[in-house]
């Protein structure tokens, strides 16, 4: 058996509430009277079974669900529960997408995709997920790639050597980036993994689109463009001088800009017709 839980906005990680009207709603009656003798619902023993936590089926993008455990569940004075619980770190994220294509093996109907509310299943959740996989991308040796790859489609990730002269630079992406209703980020923004290579990989994996700044022909720039390349994120060079683009990608665009006022200037336009091209692909 195993316990499905949707919720509307997601799952923070930890802990979060559903109301106890919503508890054991798609569930066969046998296993509700299993759980709710002498009329009180059980929630330790259902906390016995592994968790598949879902959020409900998004407009305009795939949700991601994870498998996991619930720790503590607490009856709160409003009628909520607050559900104390935990992911496990070993098994990836899955898209809602793909648990579309399980429904039936999950036994999971179609509604629940779009209600809040806490089913048991009498299915074998390994099992089904295992047989169900979708091994997807072979995982490198020094870093690791989401799995699923997700994509956020309004992230821009900048590789740029980390020094003050570029600062002028990056706050002319940032502005251009921004005005396309976009977010901005580079590798010195983030700080979340113990290496450093991780968060860069991290970044541009989930990255719609990578600016990668080629001037002084900096080796961790170029590093990181190889790895946009390879995960097939879209890729605009710029630079300082057109000798510090490598001779394998000469054959590709890049843009060419001076660091002073008018040179910002002219990249900030640069830089806005090829978004408009990618926004709009």
């Amino acid at each position: 058996m195993y316990n499905l839980l949707v919720h509307a906005n997601g799952w923070s990680g930890r802990r979060d509430t559903m109301h106890s009207s919503r508890v054991f709603e798609f569930t066969p009656q046998f296993l509700r009277d299993y759980f709710t003798a002498n009329g009180n619902n059980n929630y330790s023993l259902a906390a016995r079974y592994p968790t598949l936590f879902m959020e409900e089926d998004g407009w305009e993008r795939d949700p991601v669900a994870r498998v996991g455990e619930i720790n503590e569940v607490r009856a709160l004075a409003n009628g909520d529960l607050q559900i104390v619980y935990r992911f496990n770190e070993r098994i990836p994220p899955i898209l809602n997408s793909r648990l579309h294509e399980l429904a039936v093996e999950l036994d999971i109907e179609d509604f629940e995709f779009s209600r809040t509310h806490w089913a048991v299943k009498e299915v074998d959740l390994y099992q089904v997920l295992y047989e169900g996989a979708s091994y997807g991308r072979p995982q490198p040796e020094v870093f690791q790639l989401n799995q699923p790859e997700i994509t956020e489609a309004d992230l821009v990730s900048v590789m740029m050597p980390f020094h003050p002269h570029f600062n002028p630079v990056h706050n002319a992406i940032v502005s251009v980036v921004e005005g396309f209703g976009m977010r901005c980020q580079r590798a010195d923004d983030i700080w979340i993994n113990p290496a450093v290579i991780q968060d860069v990989v991290s970044l541009i994996d989930r990255s719609r689109l990578v600016i990668c700044d080629c001037s002084q022909r900096n080796p961790n720039v170029f590093y990181e463009m190889g790895i946009a390349h390879a995960l097939g994120r879209e890729v605009i060079a710029i630079t300082q001088s057109e000798a510090d683009i490598p001779f394998d990608i000469r054959h590709l665009r890049y843009v060419h800009y001076l660091n002073n006022a008018e040179g910002l200037v002219q990249l900030a336009e640069s830089l806005a017709r090829r978004l408009r091209t990618i926004v709009a692909a």
